[in-house]
């Protein structure tokens, strides 16, 4: 089946600007994936003419569907609608019903009507009119080739900026228009998420299975920091035999990269580590100092984490790390805050402290001040220990303060789920 293609597009000076930030494009891709539309392109394009009409043409010859949103205000600088006119060519009228509409929504707050608010009800005549409940400018549907029997339908279709009303239109009135209009393709996605291991390295153990993929199943990349998501995206008639060929896809990654699968879907690493210490009834403490409290952050970020952690310590500076953490003074003096045996200690000493079944702690110098020449900014220390073993890993980052101090902590998680007990 022909996949449905859609492209939006964003009118606005405040837009480009950085004045406001376009949410609406975001949110919108999010919906029509789950109808199964895809959207191809996002554009954004100033309150200017030629340009506005320049990308109404050039949508249109990529795109069955256009959704617009921005420049249906009042004022003389909201040009879509008076374009939309002229770009299929047809006049400017009043629409009654949707004057009584605006009517009713001034007259119901107490406000007055006046002669610019009037024009929100005057309409491309050539459109059909999308009501908007909770507020003043009208969506506004376009099609064309809608009679021809071998032409794909085109529609435009103009909706207010405002976040949420763009949201209530799309919702209850856009996207169940589109599926009267359109047969949908099926589209699923799968999300592998693997961590551990960097974007090129992990292409290439698997670029054997990658080229193997069948046409209507393509994968994307989406790297982050200390995490690389395999996403998988199919495109057939069966969502159960679709999902069923991604299911034994992924069967088929697993031996090429299953040291670094940690999950699927929307579970970042810190629910799915959760998950595994409440399943294994273990309890966590934490001594961070180069972190700085970000991996306590996340761990707590977790609906329910106070099941299994318990508390932590940020002994960050030198004389903590001795008095009130405990480690011994002549390890420090002999090795420094940022080595393999004061890691190990400040792992050991915080589960003693906390009496919890694992300890993590992380070390470092975080930048962008005090590098030594055997330690330069970006060199951290990790430890994992419970009443088995200890487990340490010393990490050369970047330059850059809050990478260092985010990979870091996506580290710790990682080594807490390589290094807890299998029973």
């Amino acid at each position: 089946m022909k996949p449905i293609l859609a492209e939006l597009l964003t009118i606005g000076d405040e837009i480009l600007y950085g004045q406001i930030v376009d949410t609406n494009s975001q949110w919108m891709s999010v919906e029509l994936d789950k109808v199964g539309i895809k959207v191809i392109r996002k554009t954004t394009v100033g309150d200017r003419e030629n340009e506005i009409l320049t990308a109404f043409a050039e949508a249109e010859t990529r795109a069955d569907i256009v959704l617009i949103t921005g420049g249906l205000g009042p004022t003389s600088d909201d040009l879509t609608k008076p374009l939309l006119a002229k770009y299929f060519n047809c006049e400017l009228k009043m629409h009654e019903e949707a004057l009584a509409e605006v009517t009713e929504f001034f007259v119901s707050r107490g406000r007055e009507l006046t002669d610019i608010n009037r024009q929100q009800a005057a309409l491309p005549i050539c459109c059909t009119k999308i009501t908007n409940p909770i507020g003043t400018a009208p969506g506004m549907w376009f099609e064309r080739n809608a009679r021809l029997p071998d032409e794909q339908v085109k529609v435009f279709m103009s909706m207010p900026g405002v976040p949420h009303e763009m949201k209530k239109m799309m919702t209850e009135q856009v996207i169940p228009k589109l599926l009267e209009t359109y047969q949908m393709p099926v589209i699923t996605h799968k999300v592998i998420r693997t961590v551990g291991i960097g974007e090129s390295f992990l292409a290439d153990k698997i670029s054997t299975w990658e080229k193997s993929l069948p046409p209507h199943i393509k994968l994307a990349y989406l790297p982050s920091l200390g995490e690389v998501k395999l996403r998988l995206t199919g495109f057939g008639d069966s969502p159960v035999a679709l999902q069923n060929e991604i299911d034994l896809l992924t069967e088929k990654l697993l031996p090429l990269a299953g040291e670094y699968v940690y999950g699927y879907g929307d579970e970042p690493l810190e629910m799915v580590i959760g998950k595994k210490l409440r399943e294994k009834k273990l309890t966590l403490s934490i001594a961070e100092s180069c972190t700085g409290g970000y991996l306590s952050h996340l761990i707590t970020s977790v609906p329910g984490s106070s099941d299994y952690f318990l508390g932590s310590m940020i002994p960050y500076a030198y004389e903590v790390k001795m008095r009130q953490l405990g480690v011994k003074p002549e390890i420090l003096e002999k090795y420094g805050a940022v080595s393999e045996p004061t890691i190990i200690e400040m792992a050991n000493i915080v589960r003693a402290k906390f009496n919890t079944d694992i300890g993590v702690a992380t070390s470092g110098i975080a930048g962008p001040g005090g590098a030594t020449p055997d330690k330069p900014v970006g060199t951290v220390w990790i430890a994992y220990s419970d009443k088995n073993h200890t487990v340490t890993k010393r990490l050369q980052l970047s330059k850059e303060r809050m990478i260092n101090i985010r990979m870091s902590s996506a580290a710790v998680l990682n080594l807490i789920r390589l290094s807890l007990p299998s029973q």
